[in-house]
């Protein structure tokens, strides 16, 4: 084929660019209106919360130092880079599609006819192949390669966010349950002097042998939840050393309430009025918060690349050209044997327009147009999903506030209530069934306040990933 002929098609194939080979992705999709629920504001937007980094949302020191160790040497998070490096290089690849392929292909022969001596014949030549990209198929090829290479650093923002969110949560597991050891390891103490002393009134006959063994039983039943804690605390310790891909040991940590999570508007120096002030969850949310999330990046990133296989499939209806040639060498010039060896060229044009490929290009087609649409309700129920975190996120949080206050009145009127039946009983104005519920109570209470103080903490941090933060 001519060059000019070649030129007439890829003409007449610019003009079939209006059928939208060539188009670029726009996300259409729409998603619900208040997609985060009727009870949440979605005006007086405030983005402070989400556009904070990690480093800025987790004031402790020692908790800054952990989850840089455990972005650093991550199993997982180093697999998301290396898929990261794996897409950029088949985009480059994709690039390089747009140019000529070269090959080397030297060729020898020996051949004897009528055990003649062998003629040696040698062809050193330079192949040729270049795809002409008139219809879109290495373009959409190439804007596909590069949604992917999208979605592989979506993927990893993703990764970071719940490895940073997982590390905080574990390492407040970590200082709620040092909390609680150090509340029950009080509690045997109080409790074992409070044993010593009934086992004296009893010896003096002043008290009866039921009363001993009640309080000995609540007493060992604090030994218990002790070896409990520790064992928790150990397990804890090793989840966070697998995140850290480490062996397992000791977790260096602060003491619970000496940093607290930060929030501009949040005051008071004590751990519960920064972590439950009304002013840190007066947020007004708005759907455009969650552009900030990766999970729906990487689903608009999935759309965009089932648009463009879409499009590749389309392509694949119309004619590809090829050009191919080859030069080079050769002793064997078809019209006998020269010594030494001439050049020799050639240049082909092919145009191959599909007739009947047995329905594949077809059944391609219709399974990418399938795939898009499975991609976009995808969407739809990701964005439904992010609302639905935020909505349960923000709940937590307002839950967890509102016990706060019950909870510390509750421990101080129990504790008041427990040395006040204590004093009772020693003067006998009370016996040690009321000393027991009291001191029961009080335990229960101040376990309660600190794992609803965590679950504020836990709950704080689910909302400031549920709005797209920890991923930077």
């Amino acid at each position: 084929m001519k060059i000019k002929n070649i030129i007439a098609v890829a003409a007449v194939g610019m003009t079939l660019t209006g059928c939208g080979i060539y188009n670029k992705y726009e996300q259409k999709t729409e998603t619900p209106a208040n997609v985060f629920g009727n009870d949440i504001g979605s005006h007086g937007t405030d983005t402070s919360l989400a556009q904070m980094s990690w480093r800025e949302f987790f004031t402790d020191p020692l908790l800054q130092q952990l989850i840089e160790q455990v972005l650093a040497n991550n199993t997982d998070l180093n697999s998301a880079r290396i898929a990261i490096e794996k897409c950029q290089a088949q985009l480059q690849a994709a690039r390089l599609a747009y140019l000529p392929a070269f090959a080397l292909a030297p060729q020898g022969t020996l051949s004897s006819f009528d055990g003649a001596a062998p003629t040696k014949t040698y062809n050193l030549q330079m192949q040729m192949s270049w795809d002409i990209d008139v219809f879109g198929s290495i373009t959409n090829k190439k804007r596909a390669a590069k949604a992917i290479l999208l979605q592989s650093q979506l993927m990893e923002e993703s990764t970071r966010a719940n490895l940073v969110a997982t590390t905080a949560q574990q390492y407040f597991i970590l200082q709620m349950l040092d909390r609680q050891q150090e509340i029950l390891m009080k509690t045997d103490s109080l409790w074992g002097a409070s044993l010593e002393t009934e086992k004296a009134l009893w010896e003096n006959g002043q008290a009866y042998s039921t009363a001993v063994n009640q309080l000995e039983s609540s007493w060992l039943s604090v030994k218990t939840q002790l070896v409990d804690i520790r064992r928790t605390i150990r397990s804890t310790e090793n989840a966070i050393c697998k995140l850290l891909c480490i062996t397992p040991q000791h977790i260096a940590r602060s003491k619970w309430g000496s940093s607290a999570l930060h929030h501009p508007e949040a005051t008071g120096n004590d751990t519960g009025q920064r972590m439950f002030d009304v002013k840190f969850l007066n947020i007004g949310v708005s759907a455009e918060l969650l552009e900030t999330r990766p999970d729906i990046r990487l689903a608009n990133a999935s759309m965009e690349e089932a648009f463009y296989n879409t499009q590749a499939a389309r392509s694949a209806f119309f004619p590809t050209i090829t050009l191919s040639g080859a030069a080079g060498w050769t002793n064997s010039g078809g019209m006998g044997i020269v010594n030494p060896g001439k050049l020799l060229w050639n240049a082909i044009g092919q145009l191959t327009q599909p007739i009947f490929q047995r329905g594949s290009i077809k059944a391609n087609y219709k399974i990418q147009k399938l795939t898009e649409e499975d991609v976009q309700r995808k969407y739809v129920q990701t964005v439904i999903d992010a609302g639905n975190q935020v909505n349960e996120a923000l709940a937590d949080c307002q839950a967890a506030r509102d016990k706060h206050q019950y909870y510390h009145r509750q421990v101080a009127v129990l504790n008041e209530a427990y040395y006040g039946t204590h004093q009772l009983m020693d003067n006998g104005k009370a016996n040690y069934l009321e000393v027991l519920t009291a001191q029961e109570s009080l335990l229960s209470a101040q376990l309660n306040e600190v794992t609803n103080m965590y679950n504020g903490a836990e709950a704080v941090i689910a909302l400031y990933i549920a709005l797209g933060g920890g991923a930077k």
